[in-house]
């Protein structure tokens, strides 16, 4: 039997680091929405474990045992062929991986947050999906109203490792940010024209876009795709997306 799951990418609003547990997991305190943008998983249960990646995001994105699609299925034991879709930018912050794991975990109806945390930190919200508060590890998702809205994603040909980015948050001291992104300077640490296309984005649209996650995705409330037309000369991909 083959079915056909959605993996919808998450919005980080706002992202506090609000200490570092013993084993040096960060502890975080964050607001997320789901988006109506998603890879879309073809499982083809007829078939042995196989993993193939296509779609306009493919570039980049490893088809072998380190897939967080791969793991997700070792970890609730099933075996089957999938085949991605990629319509979530890669390395952009907005949980492209993490959201495919979830979605394996839901078509396993596995709903356990504990087991979802040990994919990674974003992965238990992506179960979950809508709007919470994300505390903890990650692992601690408070679900509240929804946010209807409109945004809109400028995704720069430059891609970050959430590893790295809290690495460097690290050796910068634990800096708190003026906005709502407290790995903002971290990330730009890792990549520093991550300022360069923020700044970009500042001035074609008058408003300071703000870090999703740890980036490298900036964002602005509202339809801004036609101010940021000429981007897309650069390598840059605009997005409109939506919550749900």
């Amino acid at each position: 039997m083959t079915v056909t799951v959605f993996a919808p990418a998450k919005l980080t609003w706002s992202l506090r680091v609000v200490g570092i547990r013993d084993d040096g997991y960060h502890l975080i305190d964050a607001e997320m929405s789901t988006l109506d943008l998603a890879d879309e998983l073809t499982i083809d249960e007829s078939r042995s474990s196989a993993l193939t990646v296509g779609g306009p995001f493919a570039a980049g994105v490893p088809a072998d045992h380190t897939n967080l699609v791969a793991r997700a299925m070792v970890l609730v034991g099933r075996d089957a062929a999938v085949h991605i879709d990629k319509r979530i930018p890669s390395g952009g912050g907005l949980g492209g991986g993490s959201a495919d794991a979830a979605a394996i975990l839901r078509w396993a109806m596995v709903d356990d947050l504990a087991l979802a945390a040990a994919l990674g930190a974003d992965v238990p919200f992506c179960v979950i999906g809508g709007r919470a508060r994300v505390t903890g590890i990650g692992d601690i998702v408070e679900t509240l109203p929804a946010r209807p809205g409109v945004v809109t994603l400028v995704v720069p040909p430059v891609h970050v490792s959430t590893p790295a980015v809290y690495q460097a948050w690290d050796a910068l001291g634990g800096p708190t940010a003026d906005g709502p992104n407290d790995l903002e300077a971290a990330a730009i640490t890792v990549a520093p024209s991550l300022a360069v296309w923020r700044d970009r984005v500042g001035d074609l649209t008058g408003v300071p876009p703000v870090l999703a996650g740890s980036g490298a995705t900036w964002f602005l409330e509202g339809e801004r795709d036609n101010a940021l037309a000429a981007l897309g000369d650069e390598g840059v991909t605009v997005l409109v997306a939506r919550t749900v």
